[in-house]
């Protein structure tokens, strides 16, 4: 498996078994030496690699130890602290950090309860650890566009010297983006009346502030959701399977240039089939490699399989119908139950059962 696999493979695992994981040493055993050996590729029983329960004494603070050092060239790297696995990370666990990130040669800090990794450098002043991290791992939810930062911290693929010279754009644009997450989960007062102001001509009084919230984050998820709907057909329709040039009828019939019936026998393939096909094999590509997961389109249902056998159904897609679409779920014994989805992000509530689902068969 390449490195983003070995993550997702992790991320599969953290999502499992998060809930069962109790205390701080089955925090490290469950989740950070594997993230350690598998994702990182050190050898967390060789020494000289990855140095556990790692002490350097400072001042008068005698004894106290950072739970990984990971050592490259002879010289420690990367400092690991691990909490427990329960409730959110803050800055007052990383006090060894802090203490110990000055007197070695470590330019890199990490804080993690395992699910969330917190990556930490000397941004604002040399020597000295940051407050706040310049990356965010959250396993539950990976952002695509750090996993190549985080490579370079891999045995493999080691550049200290790139990642710490790109820390202060990462921690400035990863704090940003956060910050727009939380804004469009739950608008500020500032950003209702932002865009109140622009449609409605009254005032904005509490009652209309009140009216104008959930509207204001209805607005901002469906014009996020016509984004990305909007990008996967513009890649849809670079790729000839998804390409109609056949006149299904009248030039007006804009619907008709999303099939495709390439054989002429009555099987039509919409884009929004491959759409969520495409979103099936994401979330399956956690329990097997890309492109065991495949799909046939037949009259009644868009089959999405394992290994191109029927036998091994993972989902199915009824979106024929014009009046609503179903996601169809099988279960050990082939017994299918339909849900109703109102748009493609429907399928994401679903997640866990289509992994399920990969897994009977992998």
């Amino acid at each position: 498996m390449d490195f983003s696999e070995r993550l997702s493979a992790l991320a599969s695992k953290v999502l499992d078994e998060a809930v069962s994981v109790e205390t701080e040493e089955a925090t490290k055993n469950a989740f950070v030496m594997p993230f350690i050996a598998n994702v990182l590729g050190y050898d967390v029983f060789d020494p000289k690699e990855v140095v556990p329960e790692f002490t350097a004494d400072v001042g008068i603070k005698r004894g106290e130890k950072v739970d990984y050092a990971i050592v490259k060239d002879g010289e420690v790297q990367i400092l690991i602290e691990c909490k427990i696995n329960k409730g959110e990370l803050k800055i007052e666990h990383a006090s060894q950090l802090y203490r110990y990130f000055g007197v070695t040669n470590a330019r890199v800090a990490v804080l993690t309860n395992g699910v969330v990794w917190q990556f930490y450098s000397d941004v604002d002043a040399p020597n000295r650890m940051d407050q706040k991290p310049f990356l965010v791992l959250d396993l539950r939810d990976i952002d695509d566009t750090v996993v190549p930062e985080i490579q370079k911290l891999s045995k493999a693929s080691f550049d200290l010297d790139s990642i710490v010279s790109a820390a202060e754009e990462l921690k400035y644009v990863g704090a940003i983006k956060r910050e727009i997450g939380a804004v469009f989960k739950e608008p500020t007062v500032e950003l209702v009346k932002f865009f109140t102001s622009r449609v409605y001509d009254g005032a904005f009084t509490a009652r209309v502030r009140e009216q104008f919230s959930p509207l204001v984050v209805k607005a901002i998820r469906r014009y996020l959701n016509d984004q990305v709907n909007g990008r996967l057909k513009a890649a849809l329709s670079a790729v000839p399977a998804a390409v109609d040039d056949t006149d299904h009828g009248t030039a007006d019939d804009g619907a008709a240039t999303d099939h495709v019936d390439p054989d002429g026998d009555g099987i039509e393939t919409t884009a929004e089939e491959l759409l969520g096909y495409r979103i099936v094999k994401a979330i399956a590509c956690s329990e097997v490699k890309p492109e065991r997961i495949t799909q046939r389109d037949s009259k009644s249902y868009f089959a999405i399989l394992l290994d191109d056998n029927n036998r091994r159904p993972i989902a199915r897609l009824h979106f024929n119908a014009s009046s609503a679409k179903y996601l169809g779920l099988l279960d050990e014994d082939k017994r299918e139950t339909r849900h109703p989805i109102t748009s493609l992000d429907g399928i994401y509530a679903f997640a866990e059962q289509i992994r399920e689902a990969v897994r009977r068969y992998a």
